[in-house]
C-alpha cells in the first residue's frame, strides 16, 4: 500500500472518530488487532457495542467507500467482532456493524457519513 493511501486511511480514521464522539459514541478502542486483522473502532452507543469499519477516499469517482466492504471482509469482521466479544466478556452485549465513509479534498469540507447497522453477523456465527 502506498505511503499516500496509509495517509489518507489514517486522516480518515482520526476524522472518523471525532465525527462519532460528536455523534454521542463512547469510543472503547481503535485499531484493535486479532490474529485475523484489525477492527479500526470499537466504540459504543447507548447500551450497543458497535464494530466501525471506516472507508476513506479522495473522491467517490471510483464508486462509493462502502462499496469497498465485501462479503469477505463482512465476514472477517464478524469473526474479529466475536474474537473482540469474548476477549472482553462482553458476549450478553447487543453489537452492531457500522460504516464511517470520509470523502476528503473536497472543494468545500469533508463529507462523513455514518451507516448503522450496515450489515448483520455472519451466520455462521450465530448461536
Amino acid at each position: 500500500m502506498s505511503k499516500e493511501k496509509i495517509e489518507l486511511g489514517l486522516a480518515g480514521e482520526k476524522k472518523a472518530v471525532e465525527f462519532l464522539k460528536d455523534n454521542g459514541y463512547e469510543i472503547l478502542d481503535k485499531n484493535f488487532r486479532t490474529s485475523l486483522g484489525e477492527i479500526d473502532i470499537v466504540a459504543k452507543d447507548k447500551d450497543c457495542i458497535c464494530f466501525v469499519e471506516v472507508k476513506t477516499r479522495s473522491s467517490d469517482q471510483k464508486g462509493s467507500p462502502e462499496e469497498a466492504i465485501t462479503r469477505h471482509k463482512q465476514h472477517k469482521l464478524s469473526q474479529m467482532a466475536l474474537l473482540y466479544l469474548k476477549h472482553k466478556n462482553l458476549l450478553k452485549k447487543s453489537a452492531r456493524f457500522d460504516i464511517v465513509t470520509v470523502i476528503q479534498n473536497l472543494p468545500e469540507k469533508d463529507k462523513i457519513n455514518v451507516i448503522k447497522n450496515a450489515f448483520l453477523l455472519d451466520s455462521h456465527y450465530l448461536y
